[in-house]
């Protein structure tokens, strides 16, 4: 599959995302490498490069979730997919707190944990 992506898609998802990652709410305005785009299901994993599979993510969240498409938590060991911008609402499953994120569901857990969206130095850029 050809993995370009014209400038108008690529602006198309940063408008739809305010110019913040979708996944931290980091402002590119304020990161140190530029966002990138996203595909929420992967290539590998059969995702496309269409507009309602694409997200506008900070560097490190776009590095930290590569192609996961979610994790399992324990105790259960049960499968639990990760947050996806374009089915879900970010406030349903996470809130904020002093650059802290909170999970609020399972799907925010799974999303905390791979996207280690409470690293020290991720929370120290999120409230400076």
């Amino acid at each position: 599959m050809n993995r370009y992506l014209p400038g108008s898609l690529k602006k198309t998802v940063m408008q739809k995302a305010n110019g913040c990652c979708e996944y931290c709410l980091q402002s590119n305005e304020f990161s140190f490498i530029p966002h990138q785009i996203d595909h929420i299901i992967s290539i590998k994993h059969g995702g496309q490069t269409t507009p309602d599979n694409l997200a506008y993510a900070c560097f490190s969240c776009n590095n930290a979730k590569g192609s996961d498409i979610g994790t399992i938590l324990l105790p259960d060991k049960t499968f639990i997919r990760l947050f996806n911008p374009r089915e879900d609402v970010w406030q349903d499953h996470f809130e904020m707190e002093n650059g802290v994120i909170y999970a609020k569901s399972d799907i925010g857990k799974a999303t905390v944990k791979v996207l280690n969206l409470n690293d020290i130095n991720r929370i120290i850029e999120r409230v400076t």
